[in-house]
């Protein structure tokens, strides 16, 4: 990385204590009110083989959150509606969402109960399908709710002869620990603080992916002692820690923020993530469909972080926008959805969801540049610092070249 990239990076990060407890924690306080819902319809497509569901596109949709929300893969929604590799969308969009599985694939497996380990792209009714069961039957096997959500790799008790037995060892595994319902807002990373274990640890324990994404009303198992352990163990060999300092223009961060950092971080680069080039498309791509100048938002995400989604401050900003926690859930109040901040897509749609909400409440377009850098509340009370105006003049030279 450049000197330069390496000082846009860093722009994200307080300066000064006062302007550390007005910079993005602020913007909670000052947003309000929710986008609309936008009705799905399932429709039948084809025979009794195959029967696929049509969604309308919302604002702040993508097409990894539609996808993980209908049990389905982002390539396999990609391919069902001619979508290319960067998969964008734009609101109003109907978009197809396969959920049927092939014909063929049905006769060798109607066995009497057992197990079934989830495949990409499969759903619960066409997992009922194959093994001449109900979707009732499966939810009620495997504790679902009503949504009937899945995962990848996931191992459901198929009812039938045996399946009691084959479910009783499955129950045994979870055994430290406890249990939590997510509440609207939360994040593993918060969760994790909340009752002293990581997100490594709660991650492997709910057999989540490398994004952590969680939803509204899920049940997840808080490893206790033993889950600890086995979670450093196994982490050995990808460092949690010394990838983020906890130091910035003189300001020192607390422990449990930068330890949160460096585990976000740490996250950030094992799941791999798309390149500066392709941030940067994402970042216009989605300012577009949510009525936000494109070069306001390429040169806030510019300034921010250079377009490098791994980039995690010592204040625990996150990703491409550079988006704390805190304003992340203020992010997700104004989508009306929750926001994964390591998620390339959900974090671009939390900056810009940020950005629209500031530009709309700010007198002028310099007042929401710098509401963004130093808090909405810190600018209208002590005015913009000295950086602060540094940066605004950074972002409005930026707006220049996009």
């Amino acid at each position: 990385m450049t000197q330069t990239a390496l000082a846009l990076t860093d722009q994200a990060v307080p300066a000064t204590p006062a302007r550390a407890a007005g910079r993005r924690g602020r913007l909670l306080a000052s947003g309000t009110g929710a986008i609309a819902i936008a009705a799905v319809a399932v429709t039948a497509t084809g025979g009794a083989a195959h029967a696929d569901e049509q969604y309308t596109v919302r604002s702040g949709d993508t097409v990894s959150h539609i996808a993980s929300a209908h049990g389905t893969t982002v390539s396999a929604v990609r391919s069902a509606n001619g979508l290319d590799a960067r998969a964008f969308i734009r609101e109003g969009q109907r978009l197809t969402i396969p959920t049927g599985s092939t014909a063929s694939s049905a006769p060798a497996t109607t066995a009497a109960g057992g197990s079934h380990t989830v495949a990409s792209g499969e759903t619960v009714s066409a997992i009922a399908k194959r093994y001449g069961t109900t979707v009732a039957a499966i939810t009620s096997a495997n504790g679902l709710d009503s949504r009937a959500f899945i995962r990848v790799g996931q191992s459901l008790t198929i009812p039938g002869a045996g399946a009691a037995t084959t479910a009783a060892p499955a129950a045994t595994t979870t055994a430290t620990g406890g249990n939590h319902t997510v509440a609207s807002g939360e994040t593993v990373s918060a969760i994790a603080k909340r009752y002293g274990t990581t997100v490594a640890a709660i991650t492997s324990a709910n057999g989540l992916d490398s994004r952590a994404f969680i939803r509204v009303g899920q049940s997840l198992t808080i490893p206790g002692a033993g889950a600890t352990t086995t979670t450093a163990t196994a982490s050995s060999t990808t460092p949690t820690s010394g990838l983020v300092g906890n130091t910035f223009l003189g300001r020192t961060y607390a422990p449990s923020v930068v330890a949160s950092a460096n585990q976000n971080k740490a996250a950030l680069i094992a799941m791999g993530v798309p390149s500066k080039a392709d941030m940067q498309a994402k970042v216009a791509a989605t300012a577009r469909s949510m009525g936000v100048d494109p070069a306001l938002a390429q040169a806030i995400a510019f300034q921010e972080s250079g377009f490098n989604h791994t980039s995690v401050s010592p204040a625990n900003a996150i990703g491409t926008m550079q988006v704390i926690p805190t304003s992340g859930e203020w992010a997700s109040q104004l989508v009306g959805r929750d926001i994964n901040l390591l998620d390339p897509d959900d974090n671009v749609v939390a900056g810009v969801a940020i950005i629209r909400q500031l530009v709309r409440s700010s007198p002028d377009l310099q007042t929401a540049i710098a509401s963004y850098y130093q808090g909405a509340g810190s600018v209208k009370r002590n005015g913009m610092f000295s950086d602060t105006r540094r940066y605004v003049a950074n972002v409005q030279t930026h707006m220049a070249r996009f």
